[in-house]
């Protein structure tokens, strides 16, 4: 297949993760029990998850939910409804949204920095095409790589959420890219796989935890002809 114009990237899970620090739940309980490692990443998967719900919701709370990636105030609404309904007290709930939304909680994977440079330098269009509530771009200064993506279509941002077709249609339409032309990488075949029903192509890759996938962006890139 011929080269693409342009790669997509989803945020979470994609280029970059939310992983724990134990610290995070220093004096936490949930139902009166100490927090222990299982718990832990049952209250992460359910704050990354990027499809479906956890925990049962009334009208206003699903509301929120289902719009959280359109408004800063719906996410915050939305996500500490999630934690209090998982039993996590007021305090630490408050403190562990606000871990969500620092992009300096954000992990890149091993690989992200070096496929985002090596596109640029080849050529190659990129963007970053997320569902979300809050700015990704500092985590992107962190590691050296914010001048290496072309464009940010975040659906704060935009109005739209995967797997509308218009979010993917307003990051081609930034970058003067014909779907045909493009590729759309992500972790989600629901979210992300929206892409093809404009006629991108779809590479699926795995939320490991970082340490686990030290090359899940590069290997299917260089398989797919992307980069050498």
């Amino acid at each position: 297949m011929p080269q693409p114009d342009a790669v997509l990237f989803d945020f979470s899970g994609t280029l970059f993760r939310l992983e724990e620090n134990d610290s995070w739940f220093d004096g936490m309980v949930v139902d009166d029990q100490q927090v222990d490692g299982h718990v832990q990443a049952e209250l992460m998967r359910r704050l990354t998850a990027p499809t479906g719900r956890s925990v049962e919701m009334g009208p206003e709370e699903h509301h929120a939910w289902v719009n959280r990636d359109l408004a800063p105030h719906l996410h915050r609404e939305a996500y500490l409804h999630v934690l209090r309904e998982s039993g996590v007290a007021d305090e630490h709930a408050e403190s562990l949204y606000r871990r969500v939304v620092d992009p300096a909680s954000w992990v890149a994977y091993p690989d992200t920095a070096a496929v985002l440079a090596g596109l640029k330098a080849a050529g190659i269009g990129t963007a970053v095409v997320s569902n979300i509530a809050f700015d990704v771009r500092p985590a992107f200064a962190s590691i050296g790589a914010a001048g290496d993506v072309d464009e940010f279509v975040l659906s704060f941002e935009v109005g739209a959420v995967k797997p509308d077709p218009a979010i993917f249609a307003a990051a081609l339409a930034r970058l003067g890219v014909a779907a045909d032309r493009a590729v759309m990488v992500g972790d989600s075949e629901e979210a992300d796989g929206g892409a093809r029903a404009l006629g991108c192509e779809f590479v699926l890759v795995d939320p490991l935890p970082t340490t686990q996938r030290p090359d899940g962006l590069l290997r299917p890139l260089r398989e797919r002809g992307v980069l050498s």
